[in-house]
């Protein structure tokens, strides 16, 4: 089994920060990428940053020179620093882990998802 566990949102004003961050735990065999998905209500899910093996990141257009995606690989942890939020960035913000992982006595390539929290930007 694997385990995300999310925290860090929140309501802020138009222009505020907020940190998000995400524990990965479990039967990890090796993490290629971590990211932060958003869901806004009646919308699509769409990307808000990745963040791969090898250091290179990925973000969504909305959220380029505004969101800063980070990792902690010793700790399994991915960080989402946001900063001049907008309302439209209103959305509940999903952790996500790619890579390879135990599924009792095999090895399989898995993608997995937190619960999700929520991140409400309004004065």
């Amino acid at each position: 089994q694997v385990q995300l566990v999310e925290s860090g949102g929140g309501l802020v004003q138009p222009g505020g920060s907020l940190r998000l961050s995400c524990v990965v735990s479990g039967s990890i065999v090796s993490i290629n990428a971590m990211g932060w998905y958003r869901q806004a209500p009646g919308k699509h899910r769409e990307l808000g940053a990745d963040i791969f093996m090898d250091g290179s990141t990925k973000y969504g257009d909305s959220v380029k020179g505004r969101f800063t995606i980070s990792r902690d690989n010793a700790k399994n942890t991915v960080y989402l620093q946001m900063n001049s939020l907008k309302p439209e960035d209103t959305a509940v913000y999903y952790c996500n882990v790619r890579g390879t992982f135990y599924n009792g006595p095999y090895v399989s390539e898995g993608n997995f998802w937190g619960q999700g929290t929520q991140v409400t930007v309004s004065s």
